[in-house]
């Protein structure tokens, strides 16, 4: 069909999720995407089993120059109401750390269910099509696309943003907000590994592989995960989530043994036995590379624990406690989980997702100005935006 009611750009979490909504409304709905298969950046998510939502949602985990504005679709649907979808049909889930939820199986269950879901409400699925131009018309919009015009009275922007250019990903809904007239947030990779230089980086690269629970401190904002030494720099959830916060010349502050008091422990350790090595005592908390490597930053006449004093002891502790460093960039969007900013809340309805200047005009997920930590906050944003347009569109 070259009509519809409805026609959605992009078959991602947040289309798809809209498209069935709409369509159980009744709505004749096509949903484009230029790729060959729908719902990739869900295949691949959470190691393959896809960290759907997040029972912890609150708006204090979403970033957004309005971090209000999410509040009225998290709320209408909700991690539960997600979870009910999946328990009816039949997809076991288990619940990690911090209340992240994945997949007992695959995260191609839940691609399947939205497919299923979508085909049974009778909507009309196009992949590998691609958007050549988009313009107002008396009926609505007019899409060209590789395969004809497609006219509707509704046009839903669920083309995601520009995280992962190997998957598909493209400025195509900022190109189309900025072409309806709606003002765009700037946008950055965000839940991203950040990358150093210098001695920081030969030091890091040194020790890659090695991971320890730490505290990164980046603009006030704090996080206590896993850190992982990499041959660019950093990475591990606890650095993802500050990169989302780190801008480019800021510091950040990291703890390398979260929960660890070090100077007392080194200090008690001193007491028992002495003629240890630094090294050795520190390896007792933190890993025996970093332990090797702390100790010989540290500048020590001697590495007997027993010829340290105090202040030594203290030195060396601030070291693992209060570790400062400058990135020098992050990755990019080729590794980033998410893109940062996109389509300004100001110009959206947080009831409906409608523009409010141009009748008949939505935005969802992640192309709009919310993005949550990580942890399972962007797809429940997905499947709320999504939710909220189709009960509307």
């Amino acid at each position: 069909m070259n009509r519809a009611d409805v026609t959605i750009v992009g078959a991602g979490a947040a289309g798809m999720f809209c498209a069935i909504e709409a369509a159980r409304r009744g709505r004749r709905v096509v949903v484009l995407d230029h790729a060959r298969a729908a719902g990739e950046k869900i295949r691949i998510s959470g190691g393959g089993r896809c960290n759907f939502t997040n029972l912890s949602t609150a708006p204090e985990r979403f970033l957004s120059q309005n971090p209000r504005f999410g509040l009225s679709a998290l709320r209408r649907f909700t991690p539960i109401d997600f979870i009910a979808r999946l328990d009816a049909a039949g997809i076991g889930w288990h619940e990690k750390t911090l209340g992240q939820l994945f997949c007992n199986g695959s995260a191609r269950q839940i691609v399947g269910l939205l497919l299923a879901d979508m085909a049974a409400a009778g909507v009309d699925l196009r992949l590998d099509t691609g958007i050549e131009s988009v313009a107002r018309s008396a009926d609505g919009f007019t899409v060209e696309t590789n395969g004809g015009p497609l006219t509707s009275q509704a046009l839903v922007v669920a083309s995601g943003g520009k995280s992962i250019p190997k998957m598909g990903a493209s400025a195509l809904g900022y190109r189309l907000a900025e072409q309806f007239g709606l003002p765009l947030v700037e946008t950055r990779p965000a839940l991203v590994p950040l990358t150093f230089g210098g001695a920081a980086l030969e030091g890091m690269a040194a020790l890659a592989g090695i991971s320890v629970t730490a505290e990164v401190l980046a603009r006030g904002a704090r996080f206590a995960e896993g850190l992982l030494f990499t041959h660019r720099g950093l990475s591990g959830p606890s650095i993802l989530q500050a990169s989302s916060y780190w801008r480019e010349g800021d510091g950040l502050t990291i703890d390398l043994a979260a929960g660890c008091d070090i100077a007392a422990a080194l200090k008690a350790a001193r007491q028992v036995n002495g003629r240890v090595a630094v090294r050795t005592a520190l390896a007792r908390h933190i890993p025996e590379q970093l332990a090797r490597q702390i100790e010989a930053s540290a500048g020590l006449g001697s590495t007997m624990l027993a010829d340290q004093s105090n202040a030594a002891i203290d030195q060396i502790a601030a070291r693992i406690k209060a570790w400062q460093v400058v990135p020098t960039g992050s990755e990019g969007y080729r590794t980033a989980e998410v893109t940062l900013g996109g389509v300004s809340t100001d110009a959206l309805d947080a009831r409906t997702m409608a523009a409010r200047a141009v009748p008949g005009l939505y935005f969802i997920g992640e192309v709009v100005d919310v993005t949550g930590w990580l942890g399972g906050y962007n797809f429940q944003w997905a499947w709320s935006s999504g939710w909220a347009a189709g009960q509307v569109v």
